[in-house]
């Protein structure tokens, strides 16, 4: 078996996700997991970057490039000193970067990632593959998820209808039909932790709704539920993605607007963020994948109690529980994942892609190869 590093940052920004993988052609073996939190003041500059007015300067968008590259350097050399591993005994990296921007429907249609990854390949002196979005980009695909064809891998059971649940800062959902040979279907349902984040930091100045107790202490408004659930994007069919660009504090304050709801008390906003998050995921599911047997969750959400329950209020005719339950730690699956499209690429192996019309794969990913 060789060995792979995964490294991964979402949507939801706190940090970057690292694996370390063994990978070979029929068994995955995840060594360990970690997390390495972004340094607050990079964090800050992440979070002023990605507000839709931002306009960075050249200088800004190429320090901002390099610094996020550094810090997940760092992260592959903690997962190693923890593991006692030599670089040389490690194949690649396989970095998906911090997404900046994303605007698949635009044209012309782009997504941008932070994190030079040649920076990580020079300082780790491991050959480092990235930019995996931009092909399937380039040939008219979404870009995005690039994860259920490891879900697929790694999920997939004869004779059972299954679900892997992303809940980031953005959700996303695969569903895995119990007909092996059936294609992967895969995308973005909407707002995962985003909004609930956003919403407690505005309001409250705190960082996210510890395992919901805020958002459980509040009551749904119907009418603004409502006006959240008929969102052009949520009504969309996919393939569709999206991101912090699109579901943001400005969208909801503007939707407060329109709905009459600004007098709202705050946590009944909460309440009702939550159970569209939920409900939306619910939606996507029961259009793509009727009555799953199994419902696997990943992501920050899974650690949000409230949230977890009224999923399964909402999927009673379904098994749910955490990915852990598949020997993978529900907030490192990402970062598994890009370890395997790593080994995907060097091994010029194509991946299957959910992100446009009709099923496909491609050969994801820019390699850099570090002197060594």
């Amino acid at each position: 078996m060789s060995l792979y590093i995964g490294l991964m940052s979402g949507t939801s920004m706190d940090g970057v996700d690292v694996s370390l993988v063994k990978i070979d052609d029929r068994n995955i073996e995840v060594i360990r997991s970690s997390t390495i939190a972004y340094p607050h003041e990079l964090r800050t500059q992440l979070a002023h970057a990605i507000a839709p007015a931002t306009r960075l300067s050249l200088h800004e968008f190429g320090s901002l490039n390099i610094s996020i590259g550094r810090v997940f350097a760092q992260a592959a050399h903690e997962i190693l000193d923890q593991t006692n591993t030599h670089h040389s005994d490690v194949d690649a990296i396989g970095s998906h970067g911090q997404t900046l921007r994303h605007s698949p429907d635009s044209d012309p249609p782009y997504s941008i990632q932070l994190g030079d990854p040649a920076t990580i390949a020079t300082r780790t002196l491991i050959t480092t593959v990235a930019d995996f979005r931009a092909l399937d980009i380039a040939a008219g695909g979404q870009g995005a998820p690039l994860v259920p064809a490891f879900h697929d891998a790694w999920f997939r059971e004869d004779s059972k209808n299954t679900v892997v649940v992303n809940i980031g800062g953005i959700a996303n959902i695969t569903v895995l039909s119990s007909q092996t040979s059936a294609a992967i279907t895969g995308y973005d349902t909407g707002p995962g932790n985003c909004l609930l984040d956003e919403w407690i930091a505005d309001v409250c100045q705190r960082p996210f709704d510890k395992d919901g107790n805020w958002a459980a202490s509040g009551n749904v408004h119907a009418g603004l539920l409502a006006r959240l659930i008929a969102d052009p994007y949520i009504q969309r069919t996919e393939p569709k993605s999206t991101g912090r660009e699109y579901f943001n504090l400005e969208f909801l304050k503007q939707i407060i607007q329109e709905t009459g709801t600004c007098d709202l008390p705050k946590e009944d906003v909460q309440a009702t963020l939550l159970e569209f998050t939920v409900a939306s995921i619910a939606r996507a599911i029961e259009e793509s994948c009727a009555h799953p047997d199994d419902v696997f969750v990943c992501g920050g959400g899974v650690n949000n109690a409230a949230m977890m329950s009224r999923l399964r209020e909402f999927l009673p005719a379904s098994r749910l529980s955490s990915t852990a339950m598949r020997d993978i730690d529900p907030d490192a699956i990402e970062a598994v994942a890009f370890a395997w499209l790593a080994r995907q690429r060097l091994n010029l192996e194509s991946v299957p892609v959910t992100t446009g019309p009709g099923a496909t794969a491609r050969i994801l990913g820019a390699v850099y190869v570090p002197k060594k």
